[in-house]
């Protein structure tokens, strides 16, 4: 199966995390589904272009621990043998 995209995103201000769903193979060389999280931060640079970076600033951190413990309950409430969807992202802005 091919992934489509993220399956998840949480976003506060700037810094957003998102959730991917990736296919491979377990121990057994089995076929198996996992996640992994990006962490990155957005910015203008100085001809006005939005560019993204996984470097944070120290005022980055509380927002990044924000969005990271909201893509770590997600996965928790999921469970590892989920299958929901992979054609479908959602997203979640925290104010």
């Amino acid at each position: 199966m091919e992934n489509k995209g993220p399956e998840m995103k949480y976003s506060a201000g700037a810094i957003s995390a998102t959730v991917w769903k990736n296919n491979g193979t377990n121990a057994k060389g089995e076929p198996a589904d996992y996640r992994t999280i990006s962490l990155q931060r957005n910015y203008q640079d100085k001809d006005g272009k939005w560019q993204s970076t996984n470097s944070l600033r120290l005022n980055d951190l509380p927002r990044a621990v924000m969005v990271l413990n909201k893509a770590y309950e997600y996965l928790l409430l999921r469970g590892p043998d989920s299958q929901g969807p992979s054609d479908m992202i959602e997203e979640e802005i925290i104010r």
